[in-house]
């Protein structure tokens, strides 16, 4: 424990987000530029428990608590703010293939499960993570190492998302021949096309750790769909082992009057559109497929995904953007039916309306309200949304909380532009159907949790196609576990950790 008062020193000072009407302008990420001894004062804040809650990597009342790669928290935060920037990359990779990934996009359970955080706000925990790695590539600390032998065993891996990509990591440093196979132009899944480059930079963060992966010696394989594309079973018949990292892409729709106005959109198709653009050309040559420029735009949804639909929507330059929540604005603190270390169920303001806030003067979260109807122009392009406020009342059916409609709450706004951001059902059906795998009540893939087998022999499943819409270090402990036991299959024990 490098400094025993430290968190009764030092105030939670979090590396700061660039200024949010300058940020608007570009697609460059949100966060400003580290200071490294500021970053070693926050790390003195880390007060090495007797019972370290930040990396324990539970599930309670059905949320992650904690790092799901149970990431050495306590150990390199010691180590940052001695000094020893390496040894603490050196404690970060042991657990964590990529932390640049989750430095930016996680939701840091572990930061809500941080003892401190019991009565001061937590340790900047994601903060560190992101600049221990960042420092690591910036110093030259991550050299291409190719494992030394090969076991002469040959694997798939399809999908080149968060969980494939950790299982193909670590499949190819047990000495196996990796392929990844994706659908897509891009290698990245989830992190290419359904995480804004504001977020997540593409070419400089997401490329590089692909090449690097290449450098080990994973081939990767794009514009593969596999079940469509490439025949399933000539992938099976050339690969000693299969692993299915497919996601959970299947988008919840809303089967409503209007739905099939044009201007109507899932926020993947939106995201998506917008990414490749920028890739392609940096909007040089045309404007994305779906543009919200000029436009009254309104996202259907209050996750992490409706809020890069914002953020994306004022890059491009909407008239105006409005958020819709069907649930209630959460509370300003902890309720005695959140205690830590739940994760922490309180009001968050996230970059977008952030933006959204500075740019129109108001949060564009609008809570407690449902969308009855979609209505359109004589074009048959959306121009209104009929909206109703909800209250959430006790189903005494079911004995379940459940919406209602407030009477008299009818009202419409403005929609040139409607994309629907209300998360994912499960994973698409087509490789499922061929292979003829088993599937649980929710649809995903049945493989058994550390175990990752599905009922094809040498097919596993990993990630959220087998768990459901999750956390990309949810994936990423998954593809860590599937690898495991792919190499265990292959080999008959495995070291994998």
């Amino acid at each position: 424990m490098g400094k025993p008062t430290g968190f009764l020193e030092y105030q939670r000072q979090p590396i700061p987000n660039r200024d949010p009407i300058e940020r608007i302008k570009d697609w460059k990420e949100v966060h400003a530029e580290r200071d490294d001894s500021a970053v070693s004062t926050q790390a003195a804040r880390c007060m090495d428990c007797g019972t370290p809650y930040c990396h324990t990597g539970m599930t309670l009342s059905g949320v992650a608590s904690g790092c799901p790669i149970n990431n050495l928290i306590p150990e390199w935060n010691d180590l940052v703010y001695r000094g020893r920037w390496q040894d603490a990359l050196h404690r970060l990779r042991k657990t964590n293939n990529f932390p640049e990934f989750t430095g930016r996009v996680c939701p840091a359970p572990c930061e809500g499960s941080c003892v401190l955080g019991v009565i001061e706000p937590p340790v900047t925990i994601k903060n560190m993570e992101c600049s221990i790695i960042d420092r690591g590539w910036e110093e030259g600390w991550l050299p291409p190492q190719p494992p030394s032998q090969r076991t002469g065993k040959k694997v798939a891996v399809i999908g080149s998302g968060p969980a494939g990509l950790s299982c193909a990591d670590q499949l190819n440093q047990a000495g196996h021949e990796v392929t990844v196979f994706e659908r897509a132009d891009r290698i990245g899944g989830l992190l290419m096309y359904g995480i804004p480059n504001m977020k997540l930079d593409k070419r400089e963060i997401v490329d590089r750790r692909v090449n690097l992966m290449r450098d080990e010696g994973v081939t990767f394989v794009t514009e593969a769909h596999i079940g469509v594309t490439y025949d399933i079973a000539d992938i099976r018949a050339t690969f000693d082992a299969t692993v299915l990292c497919c996601g959970a892409t299947k988008p919840r729709d809303l089967p409503i009057e209007g739905r099939n106005l044009k201007g109507v959109h899932f926020a993947m198709e939106f995201l998506t559109t917008n990414t490749r653009s920028l890739l392609d050309h940096d909007f040089d040559e045309t404007r994305p497929a779906i543009d919200a420029q000029g436009k009254h735009v309104v996202v259907i949804g209050g996750g992490d995904t409706g809020t890069d639909c914002v953020g994306t929507s004022l890059r491009q330059g909407c008239a105006s953007v409005v958020q819709l929540e069907i649930m209630a604005k959460p509370p300003g603190e902890r309720t005695p039916s959140n205690p830590w270390p739940e994760w922490p169920r309180t009001f968050k303001v996230d970059y977008g309306q952030e933006e959204a806030h500075a740019l129109q003067g108001a949060d564009p979260r609008d809570y407690l309200v449902t969308t009855k109807r979609m209505i359109g122009n004589d074009d048959g392009a959306v121009r209104e949304l009929e909206i109703k406020g909800v209250e959430w009342v006790l189903d005494e059916t079911n004995k379940r909380m459940s919406p209602r409609d407030v009477p008299g709450s009818q009202r419409t706004i403005k929609a040139d532009l409607v994309l629907l951001a209300m998360g994912f059902l499960g994973p698409e059906e087509t490789l499922i159907e061929k292979l003829g795998l088993a599937t649980d009540a929710r649809s995903n893939v049945a493989a058994p949790f550390d175990k990752y087998t599905t009922n094809v022999k040498g097919v596993f499943a990993a990630g959220d196609m087998r768990r459901g819409q999750s956390l990309v270090v949810w994936a990423i402990n998954e593809g860590r576990g599937a690898a495991r036991a792919c190499d265990r299959f292959l080999m008959g024990r495995t070291r994998l950790p």
